[in-house]
């Protein structure tokens, strides 16, 4: 158009001035949107909705970031849980009693026979007068022939006998057995502990009570020619139906006994104590540290804050979306207007 027209001055020099006219009409049509614009308001709003899309790219992949972080969160919560499900944690408690419920001592003395038993107080034992004699008998004893309950043909003979209550007062039983005599190198006498020897006496079937006693406690030895410390503690397990077992740990320590007899003898003579180690029972449990609500709580907030994350990310989408059809219909409005 501007070679046409510098064509048509040059052939109609009296339309010289019209044409300059119309060409810096023209020229300001052209100049005055920019004029009205701003000759640098393009290039910086250009630039700032360039930083916008970039930082608003920058939080997109951040909360993306979070968001993948959160899911690995849930599978881990989820399987932190069922692992400690199929593997619970042991819980030890004490529980420190005055007295105890007097436990039951069971001996099998065989060709044994039961001299004197007596409760001391203070963890005080006097000397003994005549060793190897009969002597006092103060203990609450009770004499019971079963079947054993491993082979059901052989009789067993049991001798029952209280233990000690009184752990504040150190209370202790002290019991002295005679063996006139044995076909064998070396002599002991068995004996097992149950929990309650009250439970033993309120029993209408106490050869069955036995039976189920020497099935599911240990039994121990104590020699002759000694004198045996028993120290007992008690120890109760809830197993996972709800039931509680009961079971005893002993701390044993052995003295030799001196005989002072002035005749030499061939008998055996055989001296236990039993006493409580410790006014403490120990209970045992296996409890689940994983917390249903916690996880439950933990999964929501992780949850929540993948909602939030999306919704965030939806809205940014949406506004870098829109921010560039406006750019982009604000450059089409100027291009028009320039055309």
């Amino acid at each position: 158009q501007l070679s046409e027209d510098v064509e048509r001055v040059s052939e109609n020099p009296t339309d010289e001035r019209e044409g300059e006219m119309e060409v810096h009409e023209d020229a300001s049509s052209v100049i005055l949107p920019g004029s009205e614009l701003g000759t640098t308001a393009p290039s910086l709003r250009f630039s700032k909705t360039c930083l916008k899309n970039v930082f608003s790219v920058i939080l997109l992949f951040i909360y993306l970031l979070l968001m993948a972080v959160a899911v690995f969160l849930v599978y881990q919560t989820i399987s932190d849980f069922r692992e400690k499900l199929k593997h619970p944690v042991m819980s030890v408690s004490y529980k420190e009693v005055s007295l105890y419920d007097a436990p039951g001592i069971a001996f099998y003395p065989g060709k044994a026979q039961l001299l004197s038993c007596k409760h001391h107080y203070y963890d005080h034992i006097p000397p003994l007068i005549n060793p190897g004699q009969p002597g006092d008998i103060e203990c609450t004893t009770q004499r019971i022939n079963y079947t054993d309950p491993f082979t059901n043909q052989t009789m067993k003979y049991a001798l029952v006998v209280q233990g000690p209550r009184d752990v504040k007062k150190k209370e202790l039983v002290f019991l002295q057995f005679h063996l006139n005599g044995t076909d064998q190198d070396f002599s002991a006498i068995d004996y097992l502990l149950f929990s309650s020897f009250q439970e033993f006496i309120n029993s209408p079937e106490k050869a069955e009570f036995m039976k189920d006693c020497e099935s599911s406690y240990s039994s121990w030895k104590f020699s002759g020619g000694f004198r045996t410390w028993v120290k007992m503690s008690l120890v109760k397990t809830k197993e996972e139906d709800g039931s509680e077992t009961v079971e005893f740990k002993q701390e044993t320590s052995v003295v030799n006994y001196i005989d002072q007899r002035t005749k030499p003898r061939s008998d055996q003579l055989f001296f236990v104590v039993f006493e409580w180690k410790d006014p403490f029972i120990q209970t045992v449990q296996d409890i689940i540290t994983a917390n249903p609500w916690n996880m439950i709580a933990l999964l929501c907030g992780i949850f929540l804050a993948l909602f939030k994350a999306a919704d965030f990310a939806k809205l940014s989408v949406k506004w870098m979306i829109k921010i560039r059809k406006r750019h982009l219909k604000r450059s089409r409005q100027v291009r028009n207007h320039i055309n």
